[in-house]
């Protein structure tokens, strides 16, 4: 039997259902509960504050709804105009902040129900949208930030873009909803079909050696293959995903398998044959088991690779060998090819609001009324002010300065990563952005104990086992299992290229950190040079290799 939600998928008349009735609804801060769903492929949850929900409940209130509303920015690039409309819309409609996403965007929290339809036509006047940055569809593609090799960047980026505009939906629902288009007859879905994928669908691309998109955590990857700087083709990986449940061994976290090396040009109906094989072969009665993960487990690779193969008309070549460093984000100025430079700074928890000594967005906004060359946000939630010419450095470095933003941090925290979690994600069991400066802290100071100071350790934390933040790629990864427990993972490669292992479940944080300090002090004496921690331990033996998901991962 099929999921409710393709029950309200097809009936939804390609997306529009009744979400104009539930936003002229003044008796509600909510939409109608099949909406909810559907409001995900215009780009935003309905959620409501935790913290005060059982209050409210005894003074016989609904929950205080909001929205949080995410972003289509493929490549994570925008311009200093749209950096000055992104932050007036947070600060006069969204409670003030703009938060950075681990795919590479940014999302406003706290949105009533009568400030949506006027955010998204503030987006659009920037030439900005929410299209499909949620649901059953593929979303914000993302794409290597690369601030050194600007040109091989740039032809790579500019195949990002036209791969997020060629899977986009058909439907006109978000034109006439939200920016009062004229209604057109009902449209069809070429690619997508009545009732879209079966779950979400995400992409990215990379450029060795840098693994900052984590390409392997997708279910659909590109890493782009240059010669003498120029650019050769792309590797295609499919089936990698973080989402697992609690408990349950038919669900785990993969990373991508590769299907073969092909041309620049053959990209867009390589990424639409592997969408069309996961739309007609996906699970669309478990959601649970629906993501392309377990499609091309189910089939197998090889018969996965055929009938991409069929239906695109490409012929793959053998997989090109390649070398990913790390995943992590380059601090500070870095000059490109270009004779421009980039500065990449350090945003906590990518979270964009002014506070004492850190005037995040006065700051931004600031440096985007002066700025000549772009913003580009990464996968790690931090933000590159990039193209700068070298005459403009010294501006650009006051204006940091005055602000508050060029933060002194460690290698362990620049390396760390939260998800929202609580108090408005509906899935959270646990703290995690709230929770990830002082955890970091109790690590480093761990560090400093036993000797091994400041060391870079990837390190995240998710109030959920969905893993938005990665987690499952993480060297030390928390997965909330219930108020202040959580289970441990160790054992990911550093590069993005293995997924950890469970090592203890349920721990408190009193726990976590007396189980992490032995393996620690046995790594400052036992580990080889230059090796990471995650290699170490599966090396000593503290947890084992995962290899195949499938078998090794609940083993």
């Amino acid at each position: 039997m099929a999921s409710p939600n393709e029950r309200i998928k097809i009936q939804s008349r390609h997306l529009r259902g009744t979400l104009e009735d539930s936003l002229h609804d003044g008796h509600t801060g909510a939409l109608r509960e099949d909406d909810t769903q559907l409001s995900k492929f215009h780009g935003f949850y309905q959620q409501d504050d935790r913290d005060i929900r059982s209050e409210r409940a005894k003074r016989k209130l609904e929950p205080l709804y909001s929205f949080m509303l995410r972003a289509r920015v493929p490549g994570g690039v925008v311009t200093p105009e749209q950096w000055l409309v992104i932050d007036q819309l947070g600060r006069e409609l969204s409670g003030g902040s703009v938060r950075l996403t681990t795919r590479q965007t940014f999302q406003y929290h706290g949105i009533l129900k009568e400030s949506l339809k006027p955010l998204i036509q503030g987006l659009h006047s920037a030439l900005l949208d929410s299209i499909a940055a949620c649901g059953d569809v593929n979303r914000n593609v993302l794409c290597n930030t690369n601030p050194v090799d600007s040109s091989l960047h740039q032809e790579v980026y500019r195949q990002t873009v036209a791969l997020s505009e060629h899977l986009l939906p058909n439907t006109r629902a978000y034109h006439e909803i939200w920016l009062d288009e004229e209604k057109v007859a009902d449209s069809a879905e070429p690619i997508y079909g009545d009732t879209y994928l079966p779950r979400k669908f995400k992409a990215a691309v990379a450029i060795p050696p840098h693994n900052d998109v984590d390409v392997y955590a997708n279910d659909l990857g590109f890493v782009a293959i240059a010669e003498n700087g120029k650019l050769r083709g792309y590797n295609v990986l499919v089936g990698g995903g973080m989402g697992t449940t609690h408990g349950d061994t038919a669900t785990y976290p993969r990373v991508a398998s590769c299907l073969g090396f092909i041309s620049p040009e053959q990209m867009n109906a390589v990424a639409e044959a592997v969408l069309t094989t996961q739309r007609d072969h996906g699970n669309r009665e478990q959601r649970k088991n629906a993501r392309l993960k377990y499609t091309v487990d189910r089939l197998g690779v090889d018969a996965f690779r055929a009938e991409v193969a069929k239906r695109s008309g490409v012929t793959f070549l053998p997989e090109v060998p390649v070398l990913f460093t790390q995943q992590g984000d380059r601090f500070g100025w870095v000059e490109g090819v270009d004779g421009r430079d980039h500065l990449t700074l350090f945003v906590p928890e990518g979270r964009l609001i002014d506070k004492p000594g850190q005037g995040w967005l006065t700051g931004l906004r600031a440096i985007a009324q002066v700025h000549q060359g772009d913003f580009r946000m990464t996968a790690n939630q931090n933000l590159i002010i990039a193209g700068v010419p070298k005459a403009e450095k010294a501006k650009i470095d006051a204006l940091v300065a005055e602000h508050g933003l060029n933060l002194a941090t460690t290698r362990l925290r620049e390396n760390a990563m939260a998800c929202v979690a609580l108090p408005t994600c509906g899935l959270a069991m646990a703290e995690a952005e709230r929770y990830l400066e002082d955890f970091v802290a109790k690590v480093q100071d761990l560090l400093d104990e036993v000797e091994l100071g400041d060391q870079d350790i990837v390190t995240r934390i998710t109030g959920c086992p969905n893993g938005c933040a990665r987690p499952f790629l993480a060297e030390i990864g928390l997965v909330g299992k219930a108020p202040g427990r959580y289970n441990l993972f160790l054992g990911a490669d550093g590069r993005g290229l293995r997924v950890n292992k469970l090592y203890r479940e349920n721990l408190t944080e009193t726990e976590i950190l007396a189980e992490l300090k032995p393996v620690l002090s046995r790594y400052r004496a036992e580990r080889n040079a230059d090796e990471r921690f995650g290699d170490f331990v599966v090396r000593i033996g503290v947890v084992k290799e995962v290899k195949d998901a499938q078998v090794d991962f609940h083993a």
